[in-house]
């Protein structure tokens, strides 16, 4: 069967969703290091594939930033990159906190349980020093905020600029004092949630995102 036929490119891009699954998750917690080389042919090899979803995982990869293709090494696990930190995160500062107070409008008891749940969840990961779970249950406790916005194209962004704050955030929460205050303000944005303080809520939110940039470039800064 053609690779140009419905049945094989649905394949494709299915095994190279998973790929980029397991290559992101490699690279996040550092199996994969920065300025390590990707080949392609090893990793079709590796994972029991054709090169063509490998090529289209890395190529998915490289969108994410966590990937830079070039013409004379190919696949190389990115840097930290004191601009693309700075970009992401001044995006960040001024798109989540439209999209909270678009969003505080609808909320009720059941949005304020699913935010608690999350942070217990988050309090617990940081408590067992889960490094693979800082990321994600932070992405998870962000985008709950903003569930009630009718803002579908900010939401796609906003989505995407978490994922990519992954990896920063596992940087960022290596000390025990940032991982508090992290907890700590997420806690104090459930309770200004809670109260209906939307403007609180708003302005703690530009705060807690401003407050982990800087904490993250200390950090490189430092390294």
């Amino acid at each position: 069967m053609s690779d140009r036929t419905p049945t094989a490119r649905l394949k494709h891009r299915t095994l190279s969703a998973a790929i980029v699954d397991q290559l992101r998750s490699a690279i996040l917690n550092g199996t994969h290091a920065a300025g390590t080389q990707l080949r392609q042919d090893a990793l079709a090899e590796a994972y029991g594939v054709s090169r063509i979803p490998v090529r289209e995982a890395l190529f998915q990869l490289e969108a994410e930033g966590l990937v830079r293709i070039t013409p004379q090494k190919g696949a190389i696990v990115s840097e930290l990159s004191v601009a693309e930190i700075t970009d992401v995160f001044e995006l960040r500062a001024i798109l989540e906190p439209r999209l909270l107070a678009a969003s505080l409008p609808g909320f009720d008891a059941a949005d304020i349980v699913a935010l608690e749940e999350i942070q217990g969840r988050f309090v617990a990961a940081t408590s067992a020093r889960d490094i693979g779970s800082f990321g994600i249950l932070n992405a998870a406790f962000h985008m709950a905020l903003y569930r009630h916005a009718d803002l579908p194209r900010t939401q796609i962004i906003v989505g995407s600029l978490l994922q990519t704050s992954d990896r920063y955030t596992r940087v960022q929460l290596s000390s025990e004092a940032a991982m508090a205050v992290a907890v700590a303000e997420h806690a104090e944005l459930i309770a200004l949630c809670r109260a209906g303080a939307a403007a609180d809520a708003v302005a703690l939110l530009r705060r807690h995102i401003e407050t982990v940039h800087r904490d993250l470039l200390r950090v490189i800064e430092s390294a």
